[in-house]
């Protein structure tokens, strides 16, 4: 038999290349995804619903976080970090917020952040809280719920590698430009569509490459979802209402869209059967457990009598549901494919972004208002030309003698005519196939069995990711300790408090005693960023002192609501830098300690209040004893215990308050650089005025640590060339890498022109311990506090005769001395950091503990 030449082995070697390239051309290449979130807790779900998807049908490109609705960014991007980590997938890009701005012109800048509703966009991260307060901030499924995810983010998710990092972290629209530039791609809106709608606005030619656009959200037919709002507007649905103009952006921009409204999720409730299932046989991987524990909380939360998350409609698959859809058109074809889980019909419909009547000028719509020129061209007396919903009491929205309004901002609403745009809708959850099923909808039994798909399975959560972690509190020994005066430090969680925090517990105990903490939520932190204050303890080994949650509103101020604390930018320099410290509280050890909510599983370690904490340690007192308050923050804590216990004064000794400037005491001015009108405040007595004025200004005895005494005190050379002239340890290190951070990007970046307040505000903790080795002299006055009038005056403190109330008020110390002694007390070996650093932390999880069981208590 003849043997094949060389020529017919090379004519066959190349039959068999092209028959490989035709096999791979007629594969079809994965569906390019992008995800646009506003990491809600049924968003959790949703996502990793959707990392479980087969990558070589879905493959997600980018994932981008929307930051003016459920979430704040700082706690959102680095809880998506941990949960991509977990899935194995630190190869998607993920964008979040940015600093670029909108022109009054209507010039969309490069990377402007959606930390606002396009109405409201200037060209800061400043601005008001029209729709965004329609969000609970706090307790019972509020913002604060979300950050932590009811508290499971930290005793769940493994830590990544990744963090944001100011400066460094990827924006929003610097993701999604990159990501739909690479080619065409489907985007899934799972949140406001404030960063769609700046991407299509501002890139038109990009709209071409986005295949469709998924929307979760909007209710057509449906009663809508505002239950925070209903008596206003009783059409909107939140997604939506969180930026009407945005979503009519989406909606008019051309690429077609498939929307998911409140009509078909209603018909997909998260039924006790449904629940009961999940938990007997769909636990199998990490994700699912999570997604399961997720509900849990939300389930239990919604149980409790009182206010609740959702009103009465109870919880619904909302995002989830609208992934399912959409992937199964995306399988099946768009146009008129089966869908396996809704039922869809094509509708003509609009976003209504204002209401009639078109035209009139009431000082509600910036797009028209004080305007000659209408913003991005919009046309006077058009449908966007309206009164536009101001928030969820507008007058103008109510009905007298009805508790449902009349204002429709964020319908989805049918119409015919130009206005109107064709779009697909679902209008239903299809039942189960199965009748013997006790999961009732078909999307029920796709959710669980691809949570519990081996494949692309989470690796491991916190408990698994480290062979012998446990959970250790740090408690000091007091047996045989003589302790000092006893000390409550009330802050709002800005970095210079942090450090303040460090110092108090640097300090010898014989001198004082630090018995709580207090954190206020309308100062320069969102309210769960108290973790970081856990984990500041618990690197000190003080897992003893208790932290109680404060108000996030100022005093006499509605819960839902923004008054005066709308002046902390949200973003850079701002926010989403003290909500993350600066990037740098992923260093810190985690603390067993964390935020838990009301609902939780254990109500004996619920997270307590600032009026429980005082409770406590005045309880503790003993015969005699009286306490010395620090504050770093709005005044409200305190305002609120002063009122609430009509005793609280008879057993506080001194308060001593960071903050206030005296108007008229030479020609310093202010600090609230983002309220140009008001000259003289300074940040803490501008963000709750009438708290300051109802603790100053009581019989309290009161030393104030001005604004003019703080810039003494803020020079970030002369404090690290202190710190770098001691030796070191862990809390040192921390608190010079903090500085060092906060000098840079001072020097760096104008958005960081202001961060030298933070370093002013560590005098007031010095002063409080070591005031006598500072050379200090201090001054009695008069003072009054302006409160309650207008923006351009409130909390400013004016010298006043008739005032018979008189403070002490420091005037002078030695700046060398300060420096001197903060730095001494950082690089003090006693009462020295247990844990230093995560890392060290990670080390002690990968040894075998020294004891048997897998937590304890140490005293030290």
């Amino acid at each position: 038999m003849e043997k094949p030449s060389a020529r017919s082995w090379t004519v066959a070697a190349a039959a068999l290349v092209v028959l490989f390239a035709v096999a791979v051309a007629a594969t079809p290449a994965p569906r390019r995804i992008l995800v646009d979130t506003d990491m809600d807790t049924d968003d959790l779900l949703a996502l990793l619903y959707i990392l479980k998807q087969d990558q070589s049908q879905f493959d997600v490109k980018a994932i981008t976080i929307n930051a003016n609705a459920w979430i704040d960014a700082g706690h959102g991007v680095d809880q998506l970090y941990d949960i991509l980590y977990m899935m194995g997938r630190d190869d998607i890009a993920v964008g979040v917020g940015g600093d670029g701005g909108i022109s009054d012109d209507g010039k969309i800048h490069a990377d402007v952040g959606g930390y606002l509703p396009l109405i409201d966009q200037g060209m800061s991260t400043v601005g008001s809280c029209r729709y965004r307060q329609a969000v609970p901030p706090g307790r019972r499924g509020g913002r604060i719920d979300t950050d932590t995810n009811s508290g499971l983010r930290r005793s769940f998710l493994p830590r990544g590698p990744r963090r944001y990092e100011p400066l460094r972290q990827p924006t929003a629209q610097q993701v999604m430009v990159d990501t739909v530039s690479a080619g065409p791609t489907t985007l899934l809106l799972l949140g406001t569509h404030t960063n769609a709608a700046l991407l299509l606005m501002a890139h038109p030619h990009l709209r071409r490459n986005v295949e469709r656009v998924y929307v979760s959200g909007g209710s057509v037919r449906a009663t809508g979802n505002l239950f925070t709002a209903y008596g206003a507007n009783p059409f909107a649905e939140f997604n939506v209402f969180g930026d009407p103009f945005a979503a009519y952006q989406v909606l008019h921009s051309g690429v077609p869209i498939t929307l998911v409204p409140l009509d078909a999720t209603n018909t997909i409730p998260v039924t006790e059967e449904f629940f009961a299932e999940f938990g007997r046989r769909w636990q199998s991987t990490p994700e699912a457990r999570y997604c399961f524990q997720s509900l849990d909380k939300v389930l239990k939360r919604r149980r409790k009598p009182g206010p609740d998350l959702h009103g009465s409609t109870g919880y619904y698959l909302w995002d989830s549901f609208a992934a399912g859809v959409a992937f199964s058109a995306m399988r099946n074809g768009e146009a008129n494919g089966r869908n396996e889980f809704a039922e869809l019909e094509y509708m003509n419909i609009t976003v209504i972004t204002s209401d009639e009547p078109y035209g009139v000028r009431d000082a509600s719509n910036p797009f028209f208002d004080g305007r000659a020129t209408p913003k991005f061209g919009l046309k006077v007396g058009g449908i966007h030309s309206g009164h536009v919903q101001t928030g969820i009491r507008d007058s103008f929205c109510l009905v007298p003698g009805s508790n449902s309004g009349k204002c429709q901002d964020g319908y989805t609403k049918e119409v015919t005519g130009p206005e109107s745009v064709r779009v697909r809708v679902a209008t239903s959850a299809k039942p189960n196939t199965d009748n013997n099923s006790t999961l009732d909808r078909e999307f029920f039994r796709s959710f669980l069995q691809a949570l519990n798909v081996p494949k692309q399975a989470g690796r491991f959560n916190i408990n698994t990711q480290f062979p012998y972690y446990r959970e250790v509190l740090y408690k000091p020994d007091f047996m045989n300790v003589s302790r000092g005066k006893p000390i409550i430090f009330d802050m709002d969680m800005s970095p210079g408090d942090f450090v303040s925090l460090i110092y108090l517990l640097k300090a010898p105990r014989e001198v004082i005693d630090l018995k709580g903490v207090l954190v206020n939520g309308n100062g320069w932190a969102n309210i769960a960023s108290i973790d970081i204050v856990y984990d500041i303890l618990h690197m000190m080994g003080r897992d003893d002192i208790p932290v109680g949650l404060g108000n996030t509103t100022a005093l006499g101020t509605p819960t839902l609501g923004c008054t005066n604390s709308y002046a902390i930018p949200l973003g850079s320099g701002g926010f989403i830098d003290s909500d993350t410290l600066y990037g740098l509280a992923r260093s810190l050890p985690r603390s067993p300690r964390r935020y838990t909510p009301e609902s939780s599983d254990d109500p004996e370690h619920r997270q307590p209040l600032a009026f429980e904490v005082w409770q406590s340690v005045r309880k503790q007192l003993g015969p005699g004893d009286k306490i010395t308050i620090l504050t770093s923050g709005p005044l409200t804590n305190l305002a609120n215990i002063s009122l609430s216990d009509k005793e609280a004064t008879s057993v506080i000794e001194r308060v001593y308050v960071v903050g206030g400037l005296i108007k008229g005491g030479g020609h310093e001015k202010g600090n609230v650089f983002t309220v140009p009108s008001n000259k003289y405040a300074e940040f803490n007595m501008f963000l709750d005025p009438l708290a300051a004025k109802t603790v100053i200004e009581s019989n309290m005895n009161i030393t104030l640590i001005p604004l003019t005494a703080q810039r003494k005190a803020a020079s970030y050379g002369a404090v690290l060339e202190a710190l770098e002239q001691t030796q070191k340890t862990p809390e040192s290190k921390f608190v010079h890498e903090l500085f060092s951070l906060l000098k840079e990007l001072r020097s760096k970046q104008k958005l960081y022109h202001h961060v030298d307040i933070f370093l002013g505000e560590v005098l007031g903790a010095v002063y409080m311990v070591q005031g006598s080795d500072l050379k200090s002299s201090v001054k009695l006055k008069p003072v009054s506090i302006v409160a309650n009038t207008t923006e351009s005056t409130d909390g400013q403190i004016v010298i006043s005769k008739q005032s018979a109330k008189l403070v002490k008020v420091l005037s002078h110390f030695n700046g060398e001395l300060y420096y001197n002694r903060l730095a001494n007390s950082l690089a003090n070996k006693k009462q020295s950091a247990v844990i230093g650093t995560f890392e060290e932390q990670m080390a002690t999880w990968s040894r075998p503990p020294n004891n048997s069981g897998p937590g304890h208590t140490k005293f030290l």
